[in-house]
C-alpha cells in the first residue's frame, strides 16, 4: 500500500470511509458547464440525479450552481444562491451520504452549510473570498482544497511550470498553514491537485503519473478528471465520448494514491475505482455476517 493514504475523512457529526475509494458523484445546477450544462436546472431533475447516484454508489453528492470551466464568467452570489440553496434544501432531509457544495464564496458556503451541506469544496484553496476560512472553521465541515493558477477566467493563460509537482507542493503546504491559522483541523482537510485547473494536457497526464508524491500530508487525495479535455484531446473525443478515457485516469488516480473521485459516470467509476484499488492493496473477501 502507498504510505499516506487516508482511510477516512472527518466532517463535523460523522466521518466518511474511504476504503473502498469514495465516489463525489457531479451534480452541475447550470446552463453552461462543459459536459452537462442544463441538464438538471430542474429542481426536481436534480434531485431525482442525486437520489439517483447514490443508488449508482456515489458516497458524497458534490453540488455546483457556477461553471468554472476555463474562461467560464463569474456569476454572482444571489444568481449561485438561486440555484444550489433549493436543492440542497431539498435533498439534505432525503439523503444518506453527504452533500458538498462545490464554491468558492463564503456567503454560498455558509447558507449551504445551514441548509445541510457537509463539505466545502472550493476551487480557491480558500483565497478568492477571505471569509470562507472562517465559515468552514465555525461549521467544523469538510474542505476540499485544490491547486489553480488565477480564477476560471484566466487559469488556462498559463500553464507552463518549472516543477509543477513541486509548485503544486508548496502550494498546498500554504493552504494547510492557512487552515492551521483559521482553526480548521488537518482531518477535515482533502486536497485536489486540481486537474484541468492551470494545467495542459502534459501538466495533467503528470498529475497522475506523479500523485503519490502528495501523500506525505496525511490528508486524502481527491482527483477530478471527469470527461475533461485532456482525455479528448488525447484520444480525439468529445464529451459525450470520453467515458472509457475517463476510466483509465480514475484507475491510474486510484493506483496512485488517490481515495476520492470526482465523476459523473457513478456506477461505472466505481467498478473501476474498486478494481483499481484491489490491485494496489489486494482483495479481502467480504466477511461472512
Amino acid at each position: 500500500m502507498i504510505s499516506g493514504i487516508q482511510q477516512s475523512w472527518r466532517l463535523a457529526g460523522r466521518s466518511i470511509e474511504l476504503a473502498p475509494p469514495c465516489i463525489m458523484g457531479v451534480l452541475n445546477i447550470t446552463p453552461d458547464s462543459f459536459s452537462d450544462g442544463g441538464s438538471f436546472l430542474a429542481i426536481d431533475r436534480a434531485v431525482d440525479r442525486a437520489l439517483a447516484m447514490v443508488d449508482e454508489g456515489a458516497g458524497i453528492i458534490d453540488i455546483g450552481g457556477e461553471s468554472t470551466r476555463p474562461f467560464a464568467e463569474a456569476l454572482s452570489e444571489a444568481d449561485e444562491l438561486s440555484r444550489v440553496l433549493p436543492v440542497i434544501e431539498k435533498l439534505a432531509p432525503r439523503l444518506s451520504v453527504p452533500i458538498s457544495v462545490d464554491t468558492y464564496k463564503a456567503g454560498v458556503a455558509r447558507a449551504a452549510l445551514d441548509a445541510g451541506a457537509e463539505i466545502v469544496n472550493d476551487i480557491s484553496s480558500l483565497t478568492f473570498d477571505p471569509e470562507m476560512a472562517g465559515v468552514v472553521a465555525a461549521a467544523d465541515a469538510g474542505v476540499v482544497l485544490m491547486h489553480t493558477r488565477g480564477r476560471p477566467d484566466a487559469m488556462q493563460t498559463n500553464t507552463v511550470y518549472a516543477d509543477l509537482v513541486k509548485e503544486i507542493t508548496v502550494f498546498f503546504e500554504d493552504a494547510l498553514e492557512r487552515c492551521d491559522k483559521a482553526g480548521i483541523a488537518r482531518a477535515r482537510v482533502a486536497l485536489d491537485p486540481g486537474i484541468g485547473f492551470g494545467k495542459d494536457i502534459q501538466g495533467n497526464l503528470e498529475i497522475l503519473r506523479r500523485l503519490a508524491e502528495f501523500s506525505g500530508f496525511d490528508c486524502p487525495l481527491l482527483v477530478g478528471t471527469s470527461r475533461k479535455s485532456f482525455i479528448g484531446a488525447v484520444l480525439d473525443r468529445k464529451v459525450d465520448a470520453r467515458i472509457f478515457g475517463t476510466a483509465a485516469t480514475v484507475a491510474a488516480a486510484v493506483l496512485h494514491g488517490a481515495s476520492i473521485i470526482r465523476v459523473h459516470d457513478v456506477s461505472q467509476m466505481r467498478d473501476v475505482a474498486i478494481m483499481a484499488q484491489a490491485i494496489r492493496d489486494g482483495y479481502a473477501p467480504p466477511q461472512a455476517a
